[in-house]
């Protein structure tokens, strides 16, 4: 079986990469990726030599790329991760979004469809979606399978766009999809821009550890490796045109988990406690900024037999550890552009 995965060189990619050409030696396994700030083909050095492992440096916004690999490669399916996904680059440049997670998106389905036609039951559009396109939650209450969407940002519209594409091409050309909204990932590989590895990042270089607004907004928290189970799980037995919600069960606000981390880095840097929380810094709060989410994930748990096997606490100290033991990854992915990012973002 060939399967493709696009964004395979970024955060959750590249741990669904690795998860499937080691689990899966009888696959073909092609991560396609264009390479982007976030994407890093280090993430993957351990497998790049795999005999079921093909790299394919192309960008899903160019529409005849992309058909002429689905014609010469023949994908039998198709996990798509590839994504723009901060927020407040959104916010920055919504047209890059409309650009890849919209275009991009409907370009790998229309050469799906093109392709597959006349034999679509044997193949699988398996499309990678968050909970932001479900909006904000109150204090009570979970986002289910059956929630309406309601996105409040530029980056959760255009993941809610291609949500919605996704299905259209289903009811419409009986394409074969399945689409998952996962949760706030965290773990190694991931590119210090999100809350965790930007954190931890500015915690070993002691700079300011900028909070937005009053720091009380709730995320629900899942492990990256406990993420790309689930893929796995809901690619051989997710069931076609069903949405699967995949979370941690693992609510926190976000000065809570600043001051959790706070410890934990002191701890494992043998500082004095409260030399980390001393550099939180409360920043101007961003436009749209949703207040809670939080997944009710019963439904791949009950259907499919998945849960998470790590704990916030376990999960945590082996994201600082990885972190900590790859200080020349860190410091490579953090030089140039990122830096002008960073203090465009977080300085002012």
């Amino acid at each position: 079986m060939k399967v493709l995965v696009t964004g395979g060189a970024g955060f959750i990619g590249s741990h669904v990469v690795r998860r499937l050409v080691t689990m899966y030696p009888e696959y073909q396994i092609y991560n396609l990726d264009a390479l982007t700030y976030a994407g890093n083909l280090e993430n993957l050095k351990d497998i790049d030599t795999s005999p079921n492992y093909t790299f394919i440096k192309a960008d899903i916004t160019d529409a005849s790329h992309i058909q002429e690999l689905f014609e010469t490669h023949a994908f039998d399916k198709v996990i798509h991760l590839a994504a723009e996904s901060h927020v407040d680059r959104s916010i920055e440049d919504p047209l890059a979004f409309v650009k890849t997670n919209i275009m991009g998106t409907m370009n790998l389905l229309n050469a799906c469809k093109s392709i597959w036609k006349g034999e679509m039951q044997d193949h699988l559009f398996y499309h990678i979606s968050t909970d932001e396109v479900y909006g904000s939650l109150g204090i009570d209450g979970l986002f289910t399978e059956d929630n309406s969407y309601s996105p409040n940002s530029p980056y959760a519209a255009s993941k809610a766009s291609s949500d919605h594409f996704v299905r259209a091409y289903g009811e419409t050309y009986d394409l074969p999809y399945i689409i998952s909204n996962c949760s706030n990932n965290y773990g190694p590989n991931h590119f210090p821009e999100k809350l965790i590895p930007l954190f931890i990042n500015n915690i070993i270089e002691m700079r300011p550890l900028p909070v937005y607004g009053d720091g009380n907004y709730t995320r629900d928290w899942l492990y990256v490796i406990d993420h790309a189970i689930a893929i796995d799980t809901i690619l051989h037995n997710g069931k076609t045109g069903e949405t699967y919600n995949i979370g941690g069960f693992n609510e926190w606000k976000n000065i809570d988990l600043v001051h959790l981390l706070c410890e934990l880095m002191d701890d494992t840097l043998s500082r004095k406690r409260g030399t980390s929380a001393s550099l939180i810094t409360y920043v101007k709060d961003r436009p749209g900024h949703d207040k809670r989410y939080a997944i009710d994930a019963s439904k791949i748990n009950t259907e499919l037999g998945w849960k998470p096997t790590v704990t916030f606490e376990e999960g945590l100290k082996a994201t600082v550890d990885w972190y900590l033991n790859n200080k020349t990854w860190l410091a490579q992915v953090t030089s140039g552009d990122y830096k002008d990012y960073y203090s465009k973002m977080y300085t002012s």
